[in-house]
């Protein structure tokens, strides 16, 4: 799958709900840099890990004015379950039908022992003040990922 190039373009706005059934609107955070990543499903070994690096980088992107913002298709229920139990304090956006995931590219065609399915491709893009992609990483391997996302912020 070739994923479309969002660098240097207004990155699509979306309204969905977290995991508090508050609703969280892109355009309310201009003024500040997003990073928006795409996640396959919570409470998995990989996300687990990709959620708790952004958990426990969370303080030094927020000083560098840096809001981070996790979506995947689950529910909120799911979602509330998951930033509980591993204390996420970040949003939790819910893309039951991910409607905002094709929008960005971060939906496509996954291969897993011989099958061949539709879902998330994990996927981070760094959103600057004025709401254009400055960075994005598409098919996104966990580790090391948070680390260079805190570098590239800079």
């Amino acid at each position: 799958m070739k994923t479309s190039s969002f660098v240097g373009i207004k990155a699509p706005n979306f309204s969905l709900r977290d995991q508090n059934g508050r609703v969280v609107k892109l355009q309310d955070f201009r003024g500040k840099k997003v990073i928006l990543y795409f996640y396959v499903r919570d409470d998995t070994p990989g996300c687990t890990k990709e959620a708790c690096s952004f958990r426990d980088n969370l303080r030094k992107m927020e000083t560098k004015n840096v809001i981070v913002l996790g979506v995947s298709p689950d529910s909120a229920d799911s979602h509330k379950h998951f930033a509980d139990k591993f204390d996420l304090t970040f949003p939790l956006l819910v893309d039951e039908k991910a409607i905002i995931a094709k929008k960005y590219g971060a939906w496509g065609r996954k291969n897993m022992y011989g099958r061949t399915y539709l879902g998330i491709v994990r996927s981070t893009f760094i959103i600057d003040e004025n709401g254009k992609v400055t960075k994005q990483y598409n098919r996104v391997r966990v580790p090391g990922h948070v680390a260079q996302l805190t570098k590239d912020i800079d």
